[in-house]
């Protein structure tokens, strides 16, 4: 089993979107980075579970745990001129951009960048890396664990 953390911003789709559409189940589309894709469509199986994360808001951070609800399959909004994420050179018979479905487990406390950063034995998270712009990155799972036992169950 693999971990995760991706990113989402709260007014496309945040965690209270994601529990609320059916089976908890929503698409993640609109992917566009190279190293964040492969992730998705080289590592990601059915079951790995997700740290939700919201970002580009007043506190980003984690707000729930997820899961991995579908194998890699080809990004639609890539093929739709009226999306944002459309993109003119991908093609139908060799998609270039991929997605999985995530299912919502349950909502969590935020676990804020700065509390994360006061982690030592975080202190390698992708996600605290400086300049750090992947909407999904690893996470390990010692990272997995530590954050699951005692900064989810704490506070």
């Amino acid at each position: 089993m693999n971990y995760w953390l991706m990113k989402s911003e709260p007014d496309e789709c945040s965690i209270d979107d994601a529990l609320a559409a059916p089976r908890a189940t929503v698409p993640w589309t609109g992917v566009r980075g190279y190293q964040a894709r492969n992730f998705m469509r080289d590592q990601m199986q059915v079951g790995d579970g997700v740290f939700f994360f919201h970002s580009s808001c007043e506190q980003p951070g984690i707000v729930g745990i997820a899961e991995v609800a579908s194998a890699p399959y080809a990004d639609p909004t890539q093929f739709d001129r009226d999306s944002k994420y459309f993109d003119a050179g991908a093609k139908h018979e060799a998609p270039r951009w991929t997605m999985v479905d995530i299912r919502a487990r349950k909502k969590t406390r935020v676990v804020a960048l700065a509390e994360l950063r006061e982690h030592p034995k975080l202190a390698e998270m992708i996600v605290l890396r400086r300049a750090n712009r992947l909407s999904i990155t690893p996470v390990t799972t010692a990272q997995w664990r530590y954050i699951n036992t005692r900064l989810l169950k704490s506070k």
